[in-house]
């Protein structure tokens, strides 16, 4: 069969109108992933709707669990839906309906207060629903949207945006929170996150037509119609055998490309890293990925005349980034680059790093340590009271406030935690004392105190020398690629089509692999983020788009189902052996070294792939259907 395609027989103003459309949805979705999802979501989970669990990391495995779960059923159901989508020509009507799914639910969310964690799983489930089927929907609308040649650009430039509109509302989102709180700021922000992805996904609804529904032989219609296709497909899978092919490859690289993603601050928290500077470093992929999305994206386009000075761009990132940064972190001073300082010891009275018990005795504790940090673990509970911290004889500070302990739980609640800072390193004395101001005339041990950690030494770090030293490093690189990259063999790029231009993309990822094992600094911490920014967002917009090629248009809804399948699974193998490699080493290191095997794996199944005889099989009249 012939299917008319979207960029056919309009004038070059539709066509663009219809790709910034198209693009701006990324823009209104990715709010939902960087803020509920990977934000915001969690921590009002484990503190608000969770109070009433066991405990915080209870509640942390609920939400996972719950997310889990809630993932795997939407990833089996997105082909059947993907066919349904084609063969009724509802790519826009399923995709409103998901926008409404997920937008609704994440208003709802705000809804939500102490102990409500069974609601908000379900409600968690149907957002993220939304999301994800969202995804297949729109992804699926690139073949009909974009030319062959411009897809990857687009792609490229829709990831751009998102990181652009999801950094944006971000930063926002996190000023909400700091400002009035976890519980108020939450709940704005979940309304923030709904009223952004509804708004902004209008354009496309408005501009993208509906694409023409593929037919299927006989008179079935509707789900009996989809699961006709979809056994169908399966039975003619080797006409379509380098599309499965690469999907299969996709699954292995993206396995270690979501396990970086998911790992990152966790591996900078274990290092020792502060929660400002790791989150720093996320924004720092965040819009950094901006411009290295749209870059990458254009590497593979024959008609780009700056390709080749993109491509040095990229070589000189691969290169120097770790070089800079390696030798950076052994020849500047500790105090510049985030070394760690000397471990705290035993020093009479006055115990080093390392775990102590706590005994409360008529409603008091004191603890002598030789360090400047001490976490605090207790449990909360109804009969619980409130306490206050003292450090050296004075109460120690929150900010500007007081800092105290309000224990008083609805249910018991075991491993709460409090951190306690002292101005500087040395040897210091910690006293909690029981004062109910509920109750004044009330006495006795109102907290369980567990036991006390003392941490290891801050690192300290010239952020802003840091920062400045990755902006002129990076303004060397592109005077470098200007004067290079026009220079290089014409012949050698015109080799980097979007294939290669992954396998690059994943011989960064190896590189990010190998060094994390060694890495100790927060110079070597921020420029690996930038490493990380350089390929994160062009390699999965450069998958999208080969994906595309090697689908056929009028069945783009079912291909990008098995495409979201894949995507979905692709967050098992590499967390799993994260935790393998870990457990058995006890360490972190070893477990981000053993991520290369993913990138290198994924590189030589990509080799094998043959994109020209795919995109061939995908043309109309070759698919199975014709």
């Amino acid at each position: 069969m012939t299917t008319q395609v979207g960029y056919q027989g309009v004038t070059p103003r539709q066509y663009r109108s219809r790709i910034k459309a198209w693009v701006l949805y990324d823009w209104a979705d990715s709010a939902f992933a960087t803020t509920v999802l990977a934000t915001v979501l969690p921590i009002f989970y484990a503190t608000v709707v969770g109070s009433t669990l066991p405990s915080e990391s209870a509640a942390t495995r609920y939400y996972t669990i719950t997310l889990s779960l809630g993932l795997a059923l939407v990833a089996l159901a997105s082909p059947l839906l993907g066919t349904l989508a084609d063969l009724g020509r509802k790519k826009k009507p399923f995709l409103a309906g998901s926008v409404a799914l997920g937008t609704i639910a994440t208003a709802l969310l705000a809804t939500l207060g102490d102990g409500q964690w069974l609601a908000a799983s379900v409600l968690a489930v149907l957002a993220n629903a939304g999301f994800a089927t969202g995804n297949v929907f729109y992804d699926s609308l690139l073949p009909h949207v974009a030319r062959p040649e411009d897809r990857d650009s687009v792609s490229a430039r829709g990831y751009a945006f998102g990181y652009l509109g999801g950094g944006i509302l971000l930063m926002v989102n996190a000023a909400m929170i700091f400002g009035m709180g976890v519980q108020l700021g939450a709940r704005l922000s979940f309304l923030t996150v709904a009223i952004w992805w509804a708004y902004f996904s209008l354009p496309l609804f408005r501009r993208v037509p509906e694409p023409p529904a593929d037919t299927v032989e006989g008179t079935a219609t509707g789900w009996t119609a989809s699961w006709i296709r979809l056994e169908d497909t399966f039975r003619h899978l080797r006409r379509h055998r380098e599309l499965f092919r690469f999907l299969i490859t996709f699954l292995v690289y993206n396995d270690g490309i979501n396990t970086v993603i998911l790992v990152a601050a966790i591996y900078g928290a274990e290092l020792g890293f502060s929660t400002t500077e790791l989150i720093l470093a996320i924004l720092l992929v965040q819009f950094a990925g901006i411009g290295f999305s749209l870059l990458f994206g254009r590497i593979p386009n024959p008609a780009e005349p700056r390709r080749g000075v993109f491509l040095a761009f990229v070589i000189f990132n691969l290169v120097a980034l770790p070089g800079v940064g390696i030798i950076a972190s052994r020849t500047l001073d500790r105090e510049t680059v985030g070394r760690p300082g000397l471990p705290f010891v035993t020093e009479g009275e006055f115990v080093g790093e390392g775990e102590y018990p706590l005994t409360a005795i008529n409603g008091r504790t004191a603890f002598s340590f030789n360090g400047e940090r001490v976490e605090v673990r207790y449990t909360a509970g109804p009969d619980r009271g409130e306490w206050d911290v003292l450090l050296d004889g004075v109460p120690a500070l929150d900010g500007d406030e007081p800092l105290t302990i309000d224990a008083y739980n609805r249910v018991e609640r075991k491993r709460e935690r409090i951190l306690v800072t002292a101005n500087t390193p040395g040897h210091h004395t910690l006293e909690i004392v029981a004062t109910d101001r509920r109750d004044p005339d009330a006495t006795g041990n109102f907290l369980s105190p567990e036991t006390v950690e003392v941490e290891p030494p801050l690192r300290r770090a010239n952020l802003l020398a840091l920062f400045g030293g990755l902006a002129l490093l990076e303004l060397v690189g592109a005077g470098l690629a200007m004067l290079v990259g026009r220079r290089m063999a014409p012949g050698w790029v015109s080799r980097m089509d979007t294939k290669r231009t992954i396998m690059l993309a994943l011989a960064v990822y190896a590189v990010i692999a190998v060094w994390g094992f060694f890495l100790d600094t927060l110079i070597e911490f921020w420029f690996l983020a930038l490493m990380v920014a350089t390929v994160q967002g062009g390699s999965q917009a450069l998958s999208r788009s080969l994906y595309a090629s090697l689908s056929p248009p009028e069945r783009s809804g079912e291909f990008f189902g098995f495409f979201s399948v894949v995507s979905k699974f692709s967050a098992i193998l590499g967390p799993l052996l994260f935790a393998l490699v870990n457990s058995i080493w006890d360490s972190s290191r070893p477990a981000v070294a053993s991520l290369a095997v993913f990138f290198v794996a994924g590189a030589l199944l990509l080799a094998r792939v043959n994109v020209e005889e795919g995109v061939a099989s995908a043309l109309p009249g070759e698919s199975p259907a014709g």
